[in-house]
């Protein structure tokens, strides 16, 4: 029995008389929800929270956007001596394993191809051209292997094979030519370029042309001399944005380049050795640099209409940057780049 009918049965007791079910139903329910609101005003009654004044900052940290500028490597890294090693093992595995070659599916027989197959193949034993005097076939295939360190391991080496089978017909010094046979017509081919570029012997760190299996940075001199990434203080835009402005401001419109993402990748804090009053009453006590990566496709610097300040420009691999950089500077871009 809940708390309103108790109440109805107590006051049909004291008015001495009889109450219909109805009624005593009404009254309960009234009651009820009487009191169930009286609770819940008690409840919500609202309390009285006195306000808490904030306190304007009085310090601040001038706010920059830097650009890790960089070229990509251009071609793969050279090889370690012990995975030289292991190519050349693996090509000659191929050759043990792999069917006989089937010449006379490819040089009609007693042709002038015919025969320069025939002294090539004295002379190196094995149909690939790149894997020295080899015989997969007989009694010797089992030493497949070289040394660390052996001339038939060394890729230029297999380039120059290369080369030479595709410029000469495989008569030795003093052969005479085959009577009446047609010499063979050979197509023109491109020798590769060389790994190490002119800009590589002159060491001039102002080309992009140079240490191709390395990424390069940009970095530039401001006005104090000190070797940096480019840098400036945002002007009412963000990080982002400032980055665009400061590439084409730093290194000029000739530039094809691509910032990368949103979100920096690394920051710089400096502390000023004399504080600055600004004019908003702030004190700045320093700078704070954040970078976002970019990458260069086309083009080249130009600081003739540098608006930064910037006197000079290089581009430098990981290992360079830091003997040029300052120490602190050094520890907090260091892990933003790349190894290679």
């Amino acid at each position: 029995m809940n708390v309103g009918q108790q109440t109805t049965r107590r006051l049909a007791a004291k008015s001495g008389q009889s109450i219909c079910r109805s009624c005593r139903d009404s009254i309960s329910r009234n009651y009820a929800s009487a009191a169930a609101a009286a609770v819940q005003s008690e409840d919500q009654a609202p309390q009285h929270i006195p306000p808490v004044a904030q306190a304007a900052p009085s310090t601040a940290y001038a706010v920059n956007a830097g650009v890790v500028l960089s070229r990509p490597p251009q071609i793969t890294r050279d090889l370690h001596p012990f995975e030289a090693a292991f190519f050349l093992y693996q090509k000659r595995l191929n050759e043990r394993l792999a069917l006989p070659f089937t010449r006379y599916f490819y040089f009609k027989k007693r042709t002038p191809a015919d025969l320069e197959w025939k002294r090539k193949m004295r002379q190196r034993l094995t149909p690939a051209r790149d894997i020295g005097r080899y015989n997969g076939y007989n009694s010797e295939a089992w030493n497949d292997e070289v040394l660390v360190g052996a001339k038939e391991s060394d890729v230029q080496w297999q380039v120059d094979r290369l080369l030479e089978d595709a410029a000469t017909d495989g008569r030795e010094a003093g052969e005479s030519e085959d009577k009446g046979m047609k010499k063979v017509e050979r197509e023109l081919f491109d020798k590769p370029m060389p790994r190490r570029t002119e800009a590589d012997e002159k060491n001039d760190t102002k080309s992009l042309n140079r240490a191709l299996q390395r990424t390069l940075y940009l970095l530039v001199k401001n006005k104090e001399g000190q070797w940096q990434f480019p840098q400036d203080r945002l002007k009412d835009e963000n990080l982002h944005g400032a980055a665009s402005r400061i590439i084409t401001q730093a290194g000029g419109p000739n530039m094809n380049t691509w910032l990368v993402g949103h979100v920096p990748i690394g920051h710089h804090q400096i502390e000023y050795t004399k504080t600055t009053k600004l004019p908003s009453g702030l004190t700045e006590y320093g700078a704070k640099t954040f970078f976002l990566k970019a990458r260069i496709m086309a083009g080249q610097v130009n600081l003739k209409e540098n608006k930064l300040g910037h006197k000079d420009f290089k581009w430098l691999a990981k290992d360079e940057l830091q003997k040029v950089v300052e120490e602190p500077y050094w520890k907090s871009v260091k892990n933003m780049l790349a190894e290679r």
